[in-house]
């Protein structure tokens, strides 16, 4: 398996990604509001400039082979309780089930806790999305609950350092934000 950095999002890279992405019919449970991705320069630039204005979040893009093969971010941070949420996207079909998406929450979720100070980091998954609810269970999110559309889950910080239901220790992500 490819060694999994974490990347500060810039402009390139930005555009590098989003050249090849293709959107995840499983992330809508309405499928009216699918539609397919066509890339477009000024678009990508509007979101990068978006992401940059906003105080609350943190952007990073999930590298394999020197490469941007998905999009990860802590939003919604809540300064005051020490609290996110996660958002991960991966790029298309030819970088899913290559556990891309696992090491990046992995990382990302040391970053929350260790580099951050965080207490807990909340997730969301389409409820039909079962890859995206396994990978989140399988780093030790706990479901807290759920509705006819999306299922909520939960990882407390002290879950996450003593390894419990993470299937690893935190300390075994070693170096993976440059």
């Amino acid at each position: 398996m490819d060694k999994v950095y974490l990347q500060p999002i810039d402009r390139a890279l930005l555009h590098e990604y989003y050249k090849h992405f293709v959107m995840d019919a499983d992330i809508f449970m309405d499928m009216s509001n699918f539609r397919e991705y066509v890339y477009s320069p000024e678009k990508v630039d509007a979101y990068y400039d978006r992401l940059l204005s906003q105080n609350d979040r943190v952007d990073f893009l999930i590298m394999a082979d020197g490469k941007p093969v998905g999009e990860i971010a802590l939003k919604h941070m809540d300064e005051r309780i020490k609290q996110g949420e996660l958002s991960i996207h991966l790029q298309n079909d030819t970088v899913k089930n290559k556990g891309y998406g696992t090491q990046a929450e992995r990382l990302i979720l040391e970053y929350a806790f260790q580099t951050l100070g965080m207490n807990e980091v909340i997730a969301g998954s389409v409820l039909k999305n079962t890859r995206s609810r396994h990978t989140l269970e399988k780093v030790g999110f706990q479901e807290t609950e759920r509705d006819e559309t999306f299922v909520y889950y939960r990882i407390s910080q002290s879950e996450w350092l003593s390894g419990e239901n993470t299937g690893q220790k935190s300390n075994e992500v070693k170096d993976g934000i440059s």
